[in-house]
């Protein structure tokens, strides 16, 4: 195809635009909690992310993404027009990129995967037409905005409530926290392993059966947890601090399970969520390559190593402001709080992936951190805060697919005659 060096460039700048954008907003948003409880401080929430998201987008990111994310737009339609299918993927990535860029300078915890959709439907209603957008799939993610961070915020509100009950309202929270947080971190990993294992290791072509999946994520909740107690085991009253807080102690046990819980996130969050930027990259590569439409493209190595290396530097770069909404301005977390939050995300990963249920890792760990203030009453929570958040899903979907549709035309002025 004319022009193959320039589409695959620009494919190459935009998707990094793109992944910088899921690192300054969605994987700040993983990291929030862990940060915002102080178990992890922000250097070593960097480290944690550059290790495991990058882990996790390059290792199970993907053998073989589809062309148009979730199925969105029937792309049969572009068959004869491919290269519109080209100038509409490029749109998307820097229309979502962008939308990610001032959302996240705002503080605002948005989907990754509703910005690059948003962004897709608005490139498919002008360049294609309206019949060409699957509104099914469309009314489905709107569903998903009410529906996880519901479930999330129930299942985080039970388990804060079984720490609250089982540890922190005894005489003896030490004690118990030594013997009940092994249990606890058994069932993080479980949870975050099965996470990876049906939302992250399909893309590697390692297929597991639903029986080795839930016993090969049973043997790493078993060896983490021992792992853990080991450490746990070895932690010491500090007296003079629990004069001042007297769960200083306990709070200290639960950090050593939300470091477990941070680097299972990042992991299982890589190997997903990088999907949104290197899918349309991928359909670029494919199409200005070959010249034809195809449902499936196949991703090169350097594509992956591209999204987990703009992850790594948009968190390190904007990711604070997320990281400062998420993890201290809705609620206050400890680290008991915090772990709570992401155990429940996890859990609701897990059954939206095993249901098909399509969901957001954003709105679901916000609704899971809501469910934990929850479980300490209203007041707890900041409900303007809450308010700005939910306006700015609201708008997210709207605001890819018009700056998509702005970009789509300027991309078309610039390249469609040359």
């Amino acid at each position: 195809m004319p022009n193959e060096l320039l589409y695959l460039a620009l494919a190459a700048l935009f998707g990094l635009f793109m992944a910088w954008g899921i690192g300054a907003n969605d994987v700040a948003n993983a990291m929030a909690t862990s940060v915002g409880s102080r178990a992890i401080t922000v250097k070593q929430a960097l480290i944690v992310a550059g290790v495991f998201e990058f882990a996790g987008a390059v290792l199970a990111g993907g053998e073989v993404t589809a062309t148009i994310r979730k199925g969105i737009v029937d792309q049969s339609l572009l068959v004869d027009t491919p290269e519109l299918l080209i100038f509409g993927m490029l749109a998307s990535l820097l229309a979502a990129g962008t939308w990610l860029l001032i959302a996240s300078r705002r503080g605002w915890p948005v989907s990754t995967t509703h910005s690059i959709v948003g962004a897709i439907i608005g490139f498919a209603v002008v360049g294609i037409g309206m019949e060409s957008v699957e509104w099914n799939k469309v009314v489905g993610i709107v569903a998903s905005w009410v529906a996880s961070p519901l479930i999330a915020g129930v299942f985080a509100f039970l388990i804060f409530s079984s720490v609250q009950w089982l540890i922190l309202s005894r005489p003896d929270p030490l004690e118990r926290a030594r013997l009940y947080v092994p249990f606890y971190i058994f069932l993080t990993v479980f949870m975050l392993s099965l996470v990876t294992m049906f939302k992250g290791l399909k893309h590697v072509g390692l297929t597991l059966t639903l029986v080795e999946s839930y016993l090969v994520s049973a043997a790493c909740g078993v060896l983490v947890a021992g792992i853990g107690r080991f450490f746990i085991m070895r932690i010491k009253p500090d007296r003079r601090a629990e004069k001042e807080f007297h769960f200083f102690t306990v709070e200290r046990v639960f950090a050593v399970l939300m470091v477990v819980t941070a680097c299972g996130m990042a992991f299982a969050h890589g190997s997903n969520d990088v999907a949104n930027a290197i899918g349309p990259v991928a359909a670029v590569i494919s199409v200005a390559r070959d010249g034809l439409v195809g449902q499936q493209a196949p991703v090169s190595i350097w594509v992956l190593l591209l999204g987990g290396m703009g992850i790594v530097v948009g968190l390190a770069t904007f990711g604070r402001h997320v990281i400062a909404t998420v993890g201290r301005k809705i609620t206050h977390l400890t680290p008991s709080r915090g772990f709570a939050a992401e155990l429940a995300a996890a859990t609701t990963i897990v059954i939206a992936s095993g249901t098909g249920i399509p969901i957001s890792t954003t709105h679901t760990l916000v609704g899971a951190v809501l469910g934990v203030g929850m479980a300490r009453g209203i007041s707890a929570i900041d409900l303007r805060v809450v308010g700005r958040i939910f306006a700015s899903w609201a708008i997210t979907i709207p605001a890819g697919a018009t700056l998509s549709i702005i970009f789509y035309f300027i991309l078309k002025a610039l390249l469609g005659s040359t």
